[in-house]
């Protein structure tokens, strides 16, 4: 949503505000960190324990593959507990499947989840599995990630501090790009930059690059961008911090093959879905180990501004709005159209 219960997409500040914010439930005394619009993740305080919890759909495209499809819905539960800084641990996933998905299909999906946990050392604990008539891809329920640790390991996503430098990883639209690459790929086959636009696939996911900075230096931040892109993820970093960001556009990295995307979909590459793009907030004195972390893993990144005084962002000097809308969706919906298949599949 973006401010009217009518359009789709995550809510706006305003919305979160008015009908959100004011109706959180009790208070405890063991939430050090609640719900606040801009942030990834919660922390309840289990016995000085830090228990982080982060809430998100389990998003599925099946035009995607089965295999690539679940991968992509695995990552985006995690991604947001993994900008505490502390690994994910545990997992409880709903599943509210459609009645026409096989089970030859709901076997390989759920392959790839058990896979996807076993790398990050991640245990189900709880879950519902159920099929319900109106089930339809490509949400069909929600999880929520945990990640145990240190409450001094956590890294707040409302931390960021004047002075602090401003690193992003991968760049903008990386998202985009891998998926409406992977989802037309046999129409966009005599493209040059196909291959390129392929390979941003892997690139949708922040958790690695977030555990890496985490480990690495001061860093006092971190957010991935995700609806309406890293401009939108700026705003809403600068915004839960009460601070503002100062932009060089050109210090941005861009990988090969969203540009020409971009083009090619008529997308804003700054406005455009891009999870697995990190935006980090550090100590000076700690960006260049945070940046030699992340370059000795191979995820590129470079330090694109300052954290500063008051509250904003701007790019180049120049003042900017936080974005309402997000090009992905229309795009992959009106490109599918004009090859006569279906947009998203609702199956």
């Amino acid at each position: 949503m973006t401010g009217d219960a009518g359009e789709s997409g995550k809510v706006d500040r305003t919305f979160f505000e008015e009908h959100v914010q004011p109706r959180l439930g009790a208070e405890r005394d063991d939430v050090p960190l609640g719900p606040k619009h801009g942030v990834d993740f919660g922390v309840v305080d289990v016995n000085g324990t830090a228990l982080v919890c982060a809430c998100d759909p389990v998003f599925v495209l099946p035009d995607l593959g089965w295999e690539r499809a679940a991968w992509f819905a695995f990552h985006i539960l995690l991604s947001d507990v993994a900008v505490s800084g502390l690994p994910p641990t545990h997992l409880a996933v709903n599943l509210n499947l459609p009645p026409d998905m096989t089970d030859e299909e709901f076997a390989t999906f759920w392959e790839v989840f058990d896979h996807e946990a076993h790398e990050f050392d991640v245990a189900f604990v709880t879950g519902h599995t159920a099929r319900y008539p109106d089930g339809s891809f490509p949400t069909i329920g929600g999880g929520t990630a945990m990640a145990v640790g240190d409450h001094d390991d956590v890294v707040r996503p409302d931390g960021a501090r004047p002075g602090d430098g401003v690193i992003v990883t991968k760049g903008p639209a990386v998202e985009s790009t891998g998926l409406l690459a992977t989802r037309f790929e046999d129409a966009l086959a005599d493209e040059p930059w196909l291959d390129d636009a392929l390979n941003r696939f892997r690139d949708a996911s922040p958790v690695k690059a977030a555990l890496v900075a985490a480990a690495a230096g001061p860093v006092t931040a971190m957010h991935d961008a995700t609806e309406r892109g890293l401009l939108n993820a700026f705003h809403e970093m600068a915004g839960a911090a009460d601070v503002g960001f100062d932009v060089t556009a050109s210090d941005v990295p861009v990988l090969p093959g969203v540009i020409e995307a971009c083009d090619f979909f008529d997308l804003d590459p700054w406005t455009a879905s891009s999870e697995g793009t990190l935006v980090i907030t550090c100590a000076a004195d700690g960006t260049e180990r945070v940046l030699d972390a992340l370059a000795d893993e191979n995820i590129p990144a470079a330090e694109v501004g300052k954290v500063t005084k008051g509250d904003g962002v701007t790019i180049d000097g120049e003042a900017t709005d936080p974005p309402t809308t997000d090009g992905l969706w229309p795009a992959m919906a009106a490109f599918a159209e004009s090859i006569g298949e279906p947009g998203v599949s609702t199956r």
